[in-house]
């Protein structure tokens, strides 16, 4: 169900939220709330490698979302392909290809200055998730590369990632947001499109209509 609509009274929200004198600051005062610390299941799950129980999870997901962090800051980076595209080389490595994107690369910038990145899975129509840490370094080996063509086409690289921890993550947030209930889909047309952001914020004066009516095609084009 929708939250109450108090919860959208913004000025209430917004004053709350400045309110400073409950904040959570230490590790004691985090306890003195969350006192019953986690459950034996919850330490019980967490590998320091891939476990062949872990390895299916990873090979079925055709999307991840990846963590970095560097200088200025923390990113997440949503990555998806064919189920399966992060490779297992071994039971401790992961192989991520970096398709073509919008060269921002914040994140392979991220890694260059802190290698420590954090993978979550996700599954088409399965509640839970994988959750998967570790460091990573940024491989443009040709050898390497190619052994990720798609559609005749090499990524320009290939992040390496050691693994440290692999751990599923319970369903609970899954189900609260029916994330997989057709029935609570909406319509694309519900939201602002790509077009219309970015005439609204550009200052170089981009034809938002002109952009979304390209956008599809131009997609299609560059997957790879």
């Amino acid at each position: 169900m929708p939250y109450p609509r108090g919860m959208a009274d913004t000025s209430t929200l917004a004053a709350l939220a400045a309110d400073r004198t409950s904040d959570l600051t230490d590790d004691a005062a985090l306890r003195r709330i969350y006192s019953t610390g986690p459950g034996e299941t919850s330490l019980a799950k967490v590998c320091d490698h891939v476990h062949p129980l872990y390895r299916p999870y990873i090979e079925a997901s055709p999307f991840a979302v990846l963590a970095t962090r560097g200088p200025h800051g923390l990113d997440t980076s949503p990555r998806g392909d064919a189920p399966g595209f992060v490779v297992i080389a071994d039971d401790r490595t992961l192989l991520l290809p970096d398709r073509r994107g919008n060269q921002r690369i914040d994140s392979l910038r991220n890694i260059v200055h802190d290698p420590q990145v954090a993978l979550l899975f996700v599954i088409p129509g399965v509640t839970e998730t994988l959750r998967v840490n570790g460091t990573a370094r940024i491989s443009a080996a040709p050898a390497l590369c190619e052994r990720f063509v798609v559609d005749g086409k090499a990524p320009p690289s290939v992040l390496v990632i050691r693994v440290t921890s692999v751990f599923f993550q319970c369903a609970r947030a899954i189900k609260r947001s029916h994330l997989w209930d057709p029935t609570r889909h909406i319509e694309r047309s519900a939201l602002p499109s790509p077009g219309l952001i970015l005439e609204s914020l550009s200052q170089v004066g981009i034809d938002g209509r002109a952009y979304d009516d390209q956008l599809q095609a131009r997609q299609a084009a560059t997957l790879y």
